[in-house]
This record gives structure tokens, C-alpha cells and sequence, in this order.
């Protein structure tokens, strides 16, 4: 399963969410998942993952870098950390970000929101034999519109 899900997943989720505009994310019936766009640190394209993210009040979102427990990050870390500027689609909604990267002392905080979205971070943990990066993806306003 950690072989396949990677690979199938993402595309099932990903196809689902463009063919419904947003509404639909199939992931989302077992786990909180946004789709998260930022930007390709070689190529400068925009890229787009579905992410299991936990809300917090404040309105920003803590995604994992579980990538299932495989031993390397996911891309989208290296994206996130160089270019912090991103989008998630909540709710059918857009909502621009940026991201930053959890201090050891955060991410042991937020802890109980992770477990509480993700409760499979201690396996895929232990699996992938790395830190697992923690990024908040705090909201940040709209760029006026031009016109």
C-alpha cells in the first residue's frame, strides 16, 4: 500500500478536484484534505497537491510532509521552502498563503492537531526514519484586484 498510495492517490484526488471545481476531493471522506498550489522550485510552474491539513482557529492550516512514510520528503517541501507563497482551496475556496516551516518546539506543540487529522504520524514517522516537516500555511491578503 505505501507503494501505491503515493503514486494513486494524489492523481485520484487531484482529477476529482478539477472535474468538480473544487467540491470534491475523495481523500476528504476519510481525512480533512485541502489542496495546496505553489510554486515549482526548478521549473517556476504551478504545482498542486492534496494535502490532509488540520484548521486551526486562527484560520491557518498545518500540513505534514508525511509523504506516507516513505523516506523522502515530497516535493512540495522543497517548493513550499522556496517559494513560501502558495494557495490552498478550502471549502471550494481559494485562499492565498504562505508557508513556514514548524520549529522542532511548534511542531511538538501542535502535536494533538496533527494526531487528531493525521493519527497514522507516528507510524509514517517511524517509517520514513526522517523528521517529518510541519508547515503552517498562514492566510494572507489578496492582492488587489487590477482593473
Amino acid at each position: 500500500m505505501t507503494r501505491v498510495a503515493p503514486k494513486v492517490v494524489p492523481r485520484v484526488d487531484l482529477l476529482a478536484h478539477r472535474l468538480t471545481g473544487g467540491r470534491v476531493v475523495p481523500t476528504r471522506l476519510f481525512m480533512r484534505t485541502v489542496v495546496v498550489t505553489s510554486t515549482g522550485h526548478r521549473s517556476g510552474l504551478p504545482r498542486s497537491n492534496p494535502l490532509v491539513a488540520h484548521r486551526d482557529a486562527d484560520g491557518s492550516f498545518l500540513v505534514v510532509a508525511s509523504n506516507f512514510g516513505q523516506r523522502h520528503d515530497p516535493a512540495w517541501v522543497a517548493n513550499l521552502t522556496a517559494h513560501p507563497e502558495a494557495t490552498v482551496v478550502w471549502r471550494a475556496r481559494t485562499i492565498p498563503v504562505r508557508a513556514r516551516r514548524l520549529t522542532p518546539e511548534e511542531k511538538a506543540a501542535a502535536r494533538p492537531d496533527i494526531l487528531r487529522v493525521l493519527p497514522m504520524y507516528d507510524t509514517y514517522a517511524h517509517r520514513a526514519a526522517r523528521d517529518l516537516p510541519v508547515f503552517r500555511l498562514t492566510p494572507v491578503p489578496a492582492p488587489p484586484a487590477q482593473g
